[in-house]
């Protein structure tokens, strides 16, 4: 998945405005402009379309995690200069203080369902020898699944 599909989906299932996105990206330290954030949102064939990079993802999320959990004492996380599903993953999963049955629950929601090992393999550090790479499909059931808990069709 892309950054933009991810910032995208997030954004769809918690129904920020854009203030709330540049407020997001704030609560990192980091300024952003209404015409940034419309930019990556857009489709990807629209000619305004800019991709979103992993640093400006990776403040995203620090900044979701400061939002939803409070800024933690001392200095802030630098952001990651390389992202994948499994740190997105992660982060979410702080953001929204989730624990391993609620994430299972929430998949559970896409009609899928993952094993709790499998589900913790995704957190493991990557040189565990239990690590294991969160495909695309996990990431886009997860981001389903929130949307279907948190923005349910009215």
């Amino acid at each position: 998945m892309t950054n933009n599909d991810v910032l995208r989906r997030i954004r769809y299932a918690f129904d920020f405005n854009d203030s709330k996105m540049i407020a997001i990206f704030a609560q990192a330290g980091h300024d952003v402009t209404r015409e940034q954030v419309s930019d990556w949102l857009k489709g990807d064939d629209d000619p305004a379309f800019k991709e979103c990079n992993d640093v400006q993802m990776a403040i995203f999320l620090n900044g979701l995690i400061n939002d939803r959990r409070g800024k933690r004492e001392g200095e802030q996380p630098a952001p990651e200069k390389r992202l994948n599903n499994n740190i997105i993953f992660r982060k979410l999963k702080i953001a929204l203080d989730l624990k391993a049955e609620d994430i299972l629950k929430i998949i559970g929601l896409t009609k899928v369902s993952i094993g709790k090992h499998e589900l913790s393999a995704f957190f493991r550090k990557s040189d565990h020898k239990n690590y294991r790479e969160c495909q695309d499909q996990v990431l886009r059931n997860f981001l389903n699944g929130l949307q279907i808990k948190y923005r349910p069709k009215t």
